[in-house]
C-alpha cells in the first residue's frame, strides 16, 4: 500500500503541491489525473525521492529509499532509452540494477517481447525501432523485474488504439499479480476503463478522491440517453431538461437539472410503451474533469 500524507512541494517561491493526501491499495489501479502543470509528475518524483518535499510518503508502512527501488517500476513521461544500445543491452543494464541476473533477463525478455508484440529482436539497436516499439521496450524495463509498486507517467502517449488496448491488458495482468499501480493520463476513457480509484489534482490540491463509480455518482444521475419516436425539439420542451444533443447511435442525450425527475421523464417518454433506449447515467469522467479542472482559475 502506498500512502501519501500532507505532501507539500515548493520550487523556489512557488508552491506546486499544497497538502496532498491519498492512498493506493495493493492489487488496485489508481488513476492520477489533472490538467498540465497540476503537479502529477511532481507527486511521482516525490514518491521516488527524486525531489525533496514536506510531508510523509510510505510504501507498505516504510519510507521509500533507494533500497526500495528494486521493488519499484517507474515509466517516466519523457522516454530515456539509450539509442546506441541493443534492446538486450538496454534491458539488461536496467534490470541488473534491480538485481536481476543477465541469464534471467534473457529468459524474461523473450517472454515480454512476445507479450507486448514488439516488432524487433534483442540484438536490434534501440534507434532502429519505431517510437511505439521503443515505448514498449521502456515498459519492459519498467516491469521485467516484477515490481510491487508500479508508477506510469502517461503510459499510453503516442500509442495507437490496438497497442493502447494491449498495454491496458498488461496493466490489468500486473494488478492480478498483486502490484500497487498508479498512473497518469489525460484520456479519461483509459482511466474509466481500467482504474478502480481516481485522484484528481487541480492547482496542487486533491479535488476528487475515491472509487470511480462513486465519484461519478456523486455528481448525480443527470444524463439520460433516449432512443424513441420523440424528436429533439419535443424532448427539449420537457420539464427539467436543460440540454438535448444527438448521439452517433441515432438517439439523444438529455441533461436534466435533478436526477430525481428521471422516473417522471421515463413515464412521460415511454407512456407505458416500448422504447429502444432509456438509460440514466451520471456525468462522464471527461465531463467531471472539465468541471473540476476549471475551478480556481
Amino acid at each position: 500500500m502506498l500512502e501519501v500524507s500532507n505532501l507539500y512541494k515548493n520550487f523556489s517561491d512557488k508552491r506546486v503541491l499544497k497538502g496532498i493526501d491519498f492512498t493506493v491499495t495493493s492489487g488496485q489501479i489508481t488513476g492520477l489525473v489533472g490538467k498540465n502543470g497540476s503537479g502529477k509528475t511532481t507527486i511521482f518524483h516525490s514518491i521516488l525521492n527524486f525531489v525533496g518535499f514536506e510531508g510523509q510518503i510510505t510504501f507498505n508502512g516504510k519510507k521509500v529509499t533507494e533500497q526500495d527501488y528494486p521493488q519499484i517500476g517507474y515509466l517516466p513521461e519523457e522516454r530515456s532509452l539509450m539509442p546506441k544500445l541493443t534492446v538486450f543491452e538496454q534491458v539488461r543494464f536496467l534490470s541488473n540494477l534491480k538485481g536481476i541476473s543477465t541469464k534471467e533477463v534473457q529468459r524474461r525478455l523473450d517472454v515480454w517481447l512476445k507479450k507486448l508484440q514488439v516488432k524487433g529482436k534483442p540484438d536490434d539497436k534501440i534507434k532502429s525501432l519505431s517510437k511505439g516499439n521503443q515505448q514498449k521496450i521502456q515498459l519492459i524495463c519498467t516491469l521485467l523485474h516484477e515490481p510491487q509498486l508500479i508508477i506510469l507517467d502517461e503510459p499510453f502517449s503516442g500509442l495507437d488504439p490496438l497497442n493502447t488496448d494491449l498495454l491496458k491488458n498488461i496493466i490489468l495482468d500486473e494488478k492480478k499479480r498483486g502490484a500497487t499501480i498508479i498512473f497518469s493520463d489525460h484520456d479519461m476513457t483509459n482511466v474509466e476503463e481500467i482504474c478502480d480509484d481516481l485522484i484528481m489534482i487541480n492547482d496542487g490540491k486533491v479535488v476528487l478522491n475515491g472509487n470511480i463509480q462513486t465519484v461519478r455518482n456523486s455528481f448525480g444521475l443527470t444524463r439520460l440517453f433516449v432512443k424513441s419516436s420523440w424528436t429533439e425539439s419535443q424532448l427539449a420542451e420537457l420539464a427539467h431538461v436543460t440540454k438535448v444533443t444527438s448521439t452517433k447511435t441515432g438517439g439523444y442525450r438529455l441533461e436534466i437539472d435533478d436526477e430525481n425527475y428521471g422516473a417522471e421523464l421515463f413515464k412521460t417518454i415511454t407512456k407505458g410503451e416500448y422504447v429502444q433506449t432509456f438509460d440514466q447515467q451520471p456525468p462522464t469522467l471527461n465531463e467531471i474533469f472539465k468541471l473540476k479542472a476549471g475551478e480556481g482559475k
